[in-house]
């Protein structure tokens, strides 16, 4: 059966999109099939050419729907579901169906103060350090704050993940044919923290190591994209 991990949370800015593009996109590189499934209205659907997952354009309930139970039966598949800002009842019902849920939060003490309040909604959800500060400085600061505003949810609280410039390419609408190194390591190191939160850390290959130089991104084949729906 595939694993559905939502990504989601009532704030909008908090990285939700992108991280479920860093995420996929670093199962791809770990060898790992996955789709991400869009349910943001206010997002279109990016170009599936090139990508190492699957796009599912999910914007409607009945969508979803049918989406997830062409996903299910599927062995090693993982979806991570795109949430949207402001759609709490959306929110439960995501929460509901999926395996894992994530709750992405920036350094703000506002972003803070919210992903502590969608952690008391959410008892099995973790909250995820979006675009985490790599200045020292700045670093210490943000951490200082997770540390005494979120002090009873430490243990619901995953790795930063860092700030990184480039995970913007993963949003273009199509996507470039080298993506930097930084950025295919920050997604390989994300999804493998999320691999071994999932207990499947062990089933990573050891020979996926982190790259000194660019490499080219290779798509799926078409014939392992169940997903993409016929219109």
């Amino acid at each position: 059966m595939a694993i559905l991990i939502a990504i989601i949370g009532n704030k909008g800015g908090t990285g939700k999109t992108t991280l479920s593009h860093l995420l996929c996109h670093g199962l791809g590189l770990l060898g790992r099939r996955s789709a991400c499934v869009l349910t943001d209205t206010t997002r279109q659907p990016l170009d599936p050419r090139g990508r190492r997952y699957v796009i599912a354009d999910a914007r409607s309930l009945d969508t979803l729907k049918r989406i997830i139970d062409k996903l299910r039966p599927l062995d090693d598949w993982i979806g991570v579901i795109d949430g949207g800002g402001n759609r709490p009842d959306v929110d439960r019902r995501l929460y509901a169906l999926s395996d894992l849920v994530l709750l992405p939060f920036r350094e703000s003490h506002e972003d803070i103060r919210t992903v502590v309040a969608d952690l008391e909604q959410f008892p099995r959800a973790y909250a995820v350090p979006s675009q985490w500060p790599v200045n020292a400085w700045q670093r210490e600061a943000a951490d200082r704050a997770v540390a005494q505003l979120m002090a009873p949810y430490l243990g619901r609280i995953l790795r930063p993940v860092p700030m990184v410039s480039a995970t913007k390419l993963l949003l273009q609408k199509r996507l470039p044919a080298q993506l930097p190194t930084p950025l295919n390591n920050t997604a390989r190191r994300f999804a493998r923290q999320l691999l071994e939160v999932l207990d499947l850390g062990r089933e990573l290959p050891t020979s996926f190591e982190e790259e000194e130089g660019e490499a080219v991104c290779e798509g799926i084949p078409e014939e392992e994209m169940p997903l993409r729906l016929k219109r």
